[in-house]
């Protein structure tokens, strides 16, 4: 008899501002937001939805935020699968820095988005990182907006023995209704077969208060088209959603957006390709 494929969320958050802050949480529209997050609120949610397992991803650029992750995962009996944390690609001993990460360690992403050069991603001591991640065996996760998407494009096809994660899209710019670059662009990236994106986080570069289904499904079927079922991840990108919608109402969205694929292709997009693209068993 064949197994059920697990359900996984590929992109969630946990954070405790106790043991050291979020600097990106400022100003009074991320304030909802602006409190410590742990796994105990969230598994409800996982139970009340079906979802099995999932991959928590780093939200600071700390080293012990992913020690701390690495443990949270090793206690939660199999329910966080894996952990994308932070490490400095352009530190000259970072094979040995992720040598010492213990745990169910699965990729690494940085905020691109936040830094100040949208080609940071092609300075050469950030390609040399992202070789040693490759060489570690590890995914890596892209998050930038279109503003990078260049820079993007150019270091995932100099790398091509390294797995790239599109996070959120790319962040494409729902609110204003925009399509062009980013939709060209998304698909330049598609066509790497190293790369594969995430169905996440879509809510949040909506109108936060007043979106409709209507206003970002075309971004979902165009991400759909251009990677196909089986280089597309669900993540809820909890609870940066929240902001915006329920963990319910996000992965609704995403089951409409999905609702023409077959089940078999479903199963890849709602968990089997997160368990293949980060190695997770």
């Amino acid at each position: 008899m064949t197994e059920p494929a697990r359900r996984i969320d590929a992109h969630h958050h946990l954070w405790d501002l106790t043991r050291r802050p979020q600097p990106w949480l400022t100003g009074p529209r991320l304030a909802p937001i602006d409190r410590s997050f742990a796994l105990a609120e969230l598994e409800p949610l996982l139970d009340a939805h079906g979802v099995d397992a999932t991959v928590v991803v780093q939200s600071s650029s700390s080293l012990d935020e992913t020690r701390e992750l690495l443990e949270v995962a090793a206690g939660s009996g199999g329910r966080i699968a894996g952990v994308v944390g932070w490490a400095d690609l352009t530190d000259p001993g970072l094979a040995d820095v992720l040598a010492s990460l213990t745990g169910p360690l699965v990729g690494i992403r940085h905020q691109v988005q936040d830094e100040a050069d949208p080609w940071w991603l092609a300075r050469a001591a950030v390609r040399r990182g992202l070789a040693t991640v490759a060489a570690a065996g590890l995914a890596y996760d892209l998050l930038v907006t279109p503003r990078e998407l260049p820079a993007a494009l150019e270091t995932a096809a100099a790398l091509p023995e390294l797995r790239f994660v599109l996070d959120h899209a790319a962040k494409p710019p729902v609110a204003s209704g925009g399509w062009e670059p980013w939709a060209a662009q998304v698909g330049a990236m598609a066509a790497l077969p190293n790369v594969v994106c995430k169905l996440s986080g879509l809510v949040t570069e909506a109108d936060w208060s007043g979106w409709a289904p209507a206003d970002l499904l075309p971004y979902a079927g165009h991400v759909l088209a251009a990677f196909g079922p089986h280089r597309v991840l669900f993540g809820s990108d909890w609870p940066v959603c929240t902001l915006a919608a329920s963990y319910g109402e996000v992965l609704a969205l995403a089951r409409s957006a999905t609702s023409d694929l077959s089940p078999a292709e479903s199963a890849q997009v709602f968990g089997a390709n997160a368990a293949a693209v980060y190695g997770l068993g």
